[in-house]
Parts: structure tokens; C-alpha cells; sequence
């Protein structure tokens, strides 16, 4: 050690007492290594909160498992095994091509259930027109009829929780394809039915808007 005491250049003295800063470092940390293990330590585990969110991170986190939803062939047995459809809408529930029904299936929270509810609409092959439009809730996995309408052309669908009907509105002569308007109803599930809530009627090529009619009664 007498060189770093003794005569020499600067930089020989910084060389030398840089050198041995670093080797006391070494030996202040294989002490302190040898020390852990002999005390029955875990070294570095020791640490734990940074180890322990890399072993949080490596287990998945269980997911809850999805609702069984019925697919759109369910759907078309539901609807021929529902007593409350009509058996006009059975028998015309036919395959337009193969085993492709005409029906369209939808899934959403209607009436605060835990599981979804399903909007089955039943059209016609040819031009897609609706004849009958239902709702079908989970009770413990049977699936109950809360709501139909049998008044074609009748479409149903979900929005934003409330239930939205639409019936096209057809004046004497029109054709098919051309409907003179048409009445959108919105029902909101309440106190374990649906119950209307509001009713637009909208005159096709009317720009002056939509204006209320009177709401029917509810079966």
C-alpha cells in the first residue's frame, strides 16, 4: 500500500485507488453472500416483492366460464317446442337451403338475469320478411318465453338493454319491398315483464320526422 502513499503521478495514485475500491467491493459482496447462506437464507428470494410479482404474473388468473347460449339450430327447436307460437310460424319454419334456417339469433341482457337472453326472429325465405319475433330467458338453464309478437313484418332486436320492436306499415297497393312506414316500439323489462316505454311512428320519405301513436296493449 505504500504506493498510494508514496511518491508517483496522479494518475498512478487514481489507477491504484480504483483498483482497490473495486476489489473491496468484491469482498464486501462475497461476504455478505457467504453470510446469507450460512444463516440458511434464500439470497436473492430474500428480496421477495419483485419475485413475487413475476411468480403473480406466470399463474393465469382463472376466468368465469361463458353462458351457455343456445345456437341458432336451439333456437329453431326452441321456437317449435314453444306452445305459444303459432302453428302457422311452426310450419313455415322450414330450410330455405341445405339446413340454413331463416331465422336470426341474438344474445344481450334483457331482463337482469345472469345469463343472456335470446331474440330469435323467424322470417320468410324468399324476401326476409319477418313473421314473428321472440324472447327467450334462462331459468336455470330451461329457456322461457317472456315475450312474442306474431304481426309481420316484425323485427326485434337489442339495444342498449331495452327490447326494440319493428313493424313495417304497409298502406293499400304497396308491395312488399316498399312499405309506406313504420312503427319502432321500445319495451324495458319491468317488474318481470316487458312493459312499452316509448313508440315512434316514421313515414318513409317524410323528412318532417317522427310523430307518437297511440300504445297497444301489451299480451
Amino acid at each position: 500500500m505504500r504506493g498510494l502513499t508514496g511518491p508517483g503521478s496522479a494518475r498512478t495514485r487514481i489507477t491504484s485507488l480504483r483498483a482497490a475500491t473495486a476489489a473491496t467491493a468484491a469482498l464486501t459482496a462475497l461476504t455478505l453472500l457467504l453470510t446469507a447462506c450460512g444463516t440458511g437464507g434464500t439470497g436473492a428470494r430474500d428480496e421477495g416483492p419483485a419475485n413475487a410479482d413475476v411468480v403473480a404474473g406466470a399463474t393465469p388468473t382463472p376466468t368465469a366460464p361463458a353462458s351457455a347460449t343456445p345456437s341458432p339450430a336451439d333456437a329453431v327447436k326452441l321456437v317449435k317446442a314453444d306452445p305459444r307460437v303459432s302453428p302457422a310460424v311452426k310450419r313455415g319454419l322450414q330450410p330455405c337451403v341445405a339446413d340454413e334456417y331463416p331465422v336470426d339469433v341474438s344474445y344481450g341482457k334483457l331482463t337482469g338475469g345472469t345469463a343472456d337472453d335470446v331474440v330469435v326472429n323467424v322470417l320468410t325465405c324468399g324476401d326476409a320478411v319477418g313473421v314473428g319475433a321472440y324472447v327467450y330467458r334462462d331459468e336455470g338453464g330451461d329457456f322461457e318465453n317472456v315475450f312474442l309478437t306474431e304481426e309481420p313484418p316484425v323485427y326485434a332486436e337489442i339495444d342498449r338493454g331495452d327490447l326494440v320492436v319493428t313493424k313495417q306499415v304497409y298502406e293499400r297497393g304497396d308491395p312488399v319491398s316498399h312499405p309506406s312506414g313504420e312503427n319502432v316500439i321500445t319495451y324495458r323489462w319491468t317488474s318481470g315483464k316487458f312493459a312499452e316505454k316509448y313508440r315512434t311512428h316514421n313515414d318513409y320519405g317524410n323528412t318532417t320526422g317522427s310523430e307518437p301513436v297511440p300504445a297497444p296493449e301489451i299480451n
